[in-house]
């Protein structure tokens, strides 16, 4: 047995700047050009678990993930902060074309409007499909009625285009749910109770796969889904944090349960990727993220226990990851 690679925890921005083009109105393709991608990369913009944040250094956002593959940006998940981590990137928001949505849990989805609304008042003229399970709909609609006065002002006065009319929602399923440039996007159902609709994703180009698992327990059918994956973004979860977690939160046995039925352990992760051969794994979505008792270390031992010997990068806020 080799030595095993190093563990990565730091941020690897880099300078890379990119467009993509997204589906146009019932899905429908429409011919935005995209720029120039100098190479592939992943980025974690939010990496914590669960939607409430607290006090302290370094504070953890929920989840959101920047995928840029073959001249696409492609955002997955939008948990508060995501706006400002799009930014973070280098990415302006008037190039906003494609986002999933995994499932309708609030830490994936709680931004998608003031994202979008956001990217509109930051200069967005083109359209921008939205992919996510059928009740995203519902969200959608009651955010444009809540804002509807400000929107109606900002189309009257400052000749904005109607918002309304830019954003063209697809239902998820699974299989190929869509085809976003050259990227091919894929979805499997996950395991993530008391929620049905909720997903695991895989985008595909030019011979390259990235996957990433939403929320999810183990579950038969993802090792195949994420065979040979060049990237595996997946949730993960240390148990002996759980206690403390919940004893912070305050509710006890309930937290508890759901945390344990609808969650990955790290170790289980390792397994996951051994199985499956991924070729870099990413831990995400980390439960608990603000555990002192709980650092590196900890995340790397529980998922080489499972197996595990590749790359292996434990997420930041920001992380960027070459594919």
């Amino acid at each position: 047995m080799g030595a095993r690679p190093a563990v990565c925890a730091a941020d690897g921005r880099r300078d890379a700047r990119r467009q993509d083009r997204g589906l146009g109105r019932r899905g429908q393709p429409h011919a935005e050009p995209a720029l120039t991608v100098a190479s592939d990369r992943v980025t974690l913009l939010g990496t914590k678990g669960g939607p409430a944040i607290y006090p302290g250094a370094p504070v953890r956002m929920p989840t959101a993930t920047l995928v840029e593959m073959a001249g696409q940006r492609i955002a997955v998940d939008c948990g508060l902060g995501v706006t400002r981590a799009l930014v973070g990137t280098g990415m302006h928001l008037r190039d906003l074309t494609s986002v999933i949505v995994t499932h309708l849990h609030s830490d994936h989805y709680l931004e998608l409007g003031p994202l979008i609304h956001t990217a509109w008042t930051a200069g967005l003229k083109t359209p921008v499909a939205v992919y996510g399970p059928a009740g995203l709909a519902a969200c959608w609609e009651a955010f444009l009625r809540s804002m509807a006065f400000d929107i109606e002002t900002r189309i009257a006065d400052e000749g904005r285009p109607d918002l309304a009319g830019l954003v063209h929602l697809h239902t998820i399923g699974e299989g190929v749910f869509a085809e976003i440039g050259d990227v091919a996007v894929s979805a499997i159902r996950n395991a993530h109770p008391p929620i049905t609709d909720s997903y695991a994703v895989k985008l595909e180009a030019g011979g390259k796969a990235v996957v990433l698992s939403g929320d999810t327990a183990p579950f038969d059918g993802m090792a195949g889904f994420a065979r040979g994956a060049d990237l595996l973004v997946h949730e993960a979860m240390i148990a002996e944090g759980v206690d403390r977690l919940v004893a912070r939160v305050g509710n006890g046995e309930r937290l508890k349960a759901h945390l344990e039925a609808s969650h990955t352990e790290a170790v289980d992760v390792g397994r996951l990727a051994a199985k499956a051969g991924v070729r870099a794994l990413a831990l995400n979505h980390l439960i608990p993220v603000d555990d002192p008792a709980i650092g590196n270390d900890n995340w790397e031992r529980a998922v080489r226990a499972g197996g595990y010997e590749g790359p292996l990068h434990i997420g930041q806020d920001g992380m960027a990851i070459g594919l």
